[in-house]
């Protein structure tokens, strides 16, 4: 089988999400001897990305501009070696004559389209809709996104595959003391803290979060009123009022934005925190999650969207509009020792369910059972 892929979301220097996943897989892809895998780009592919081999091949072309529209279309038509096409994130080409399987990581936008600007949010509906009206096939996150695309979309179950992701096990695991103390120093953290991970936006609800912290902090006993909130992640859109309330709430030597934080740094900073946060008001999956959980650390999240599915019972679930739900939650995971213990253990328990190389195993055998029809 000949597979051609969308490798455009992998080729970016700082990751996180889609970007993510779809790196991961073609790291997956790499290892697979029995297909063949031409994977296009629009622009020279980074170097930390799957060397080629003799059936893994790049192929560079343009225009870069509106790229899924002209440029892959006129090039799959002109590409009938391929069995199938595989869209790595919500946008497939807009005509294709080989059938194509493409990856919707969430609809938030329809959930909240004012945390969005126009132009994005004009592109995320009508796109991802001609994108899934147009496929062969449908991959979903998670069941709650799949779900939510019969709901939102019209489409038939079957077309729809719910498949999970993953994350690197060799490298989110509990780390050494040492290492944790050397990245609290690099990034100047001092004494204990939380942890946040996510592009700050909107649907963060990062607001809410340091709101939350300061109650957390004010109402607390006196270790607590010295905690950290350490917020990971770059700058997505609409983020101003984040800063704004730091500001505000006169938090500015309690919360510390890091900007985004590289994956070989990433599992000590998780170590180190008393507890992960994440009270998104939509998540399609939420990686960082299991990152979380997998370097042995208490998880917080939201009682919405694909996160209850995702962490199964073994995280604290709060009401992501209630400040007062959000630092109630934390509260619990920093104070009582024996629901802490239970968490990190059943948090480890819960990692096993996910790995890259299930999620890419069962991502082959849909674009094979395509590539067959």
């Amino acid at each position: 089988m000949i597979i051609g892929l969308d490798g455009n979301e992998a080729n970016a220097e700082k990751r996180v999400g889609s970007g993510k996943y779809a790196f991961e897989l073609l790291k997956q892809f790499s290892k697979v001897q029995e297909h063949d895998f031409l994977i296009y780009f629009k622009e020279k592919p980074l170097p930390d990305l799957p060397k080629e081999s003799r059936n893994f091949k790049y192929a560079v072309f343009g225009p870069k501009k509106m790229w899924t529209q002209f440029a892959l279309p006129i090039k799959l038509t002109f590409s009938s070696k391929l069995d199938v096409f595989f869209s790595l994130g919500h946008y497939g080409p807009r005509f294709s004559k080989i059938p194509f399987v493409v990856t919707v990581h969430d609809l938030s936008y329809f959930h909240f389209p004012d945390l969005f600007k126009k132009e994005d949010l004009y592109q995320l509906t009508n796109w991802t809709k001609y994108s899934i009206e147009k496929s062969s096939h449908v991959i979903a996150v998670s069941e709650t996104t799949k779900d939510d695309i019969i709901k939102n979309y019209g489409v038939n179950p079957s077309k729809i595959s719910a498949v999970y992701e993953g994350f690197d096990e060799n490298r989110f695991k509990p780390q050494l003391k040492g290492k944790i103390a050397k990245i609290k120093k690099k990034y100047k953290i001092r004494g204990d803290y939380l942890i946040f991970i996510g592009t700050l936006q909107p649907r963060k609800n990062i607001e809410r979060l340091i709101e939350a912290f300061h109650k957390l902090v004010r109402n607390s006993k006196l270790e607590i009123r010295n905690y950290r909130l350490v917020i990971v992640g770059r700058k997505g859109w609409l983020y101003e009022p984040i800063f704004n309330k730091v500001k505000k709430l006169q938090m500015e030597d309690s919360v510390i934005f890091t900007d985004y934080v590289a994956d070989s740094d990433l599992p000590q900073l998780i170590s180190g925190a008393k507890a992960y946060v994440l009270p998104s008001l939509w998540e399609g999956f939420g990686i960082p999650v299991i990152e979380a959980q997998a370097c042995g650390v208490p998880v917080v999240v939201s009682n919405t969207s694909s996160l209850p599915e995702i962490v199964e019972g073994s995280a604290v679930q709060v009401n992501p509009y209630s400040t007062i739900s959000i630092s109630s939650g934390i509260s619990r995971v920093l104070t009582n020792q024996k629901l802490r213990k239970e968490l990190i253990k059943k948090g480890l328990e819960n990692t096993k369910r996910f790995s890259w190389q299930k999620c890419a195993g069962e991502t082959l055998k849909i674009l094979q059972k395509v590539a067959s029809i």
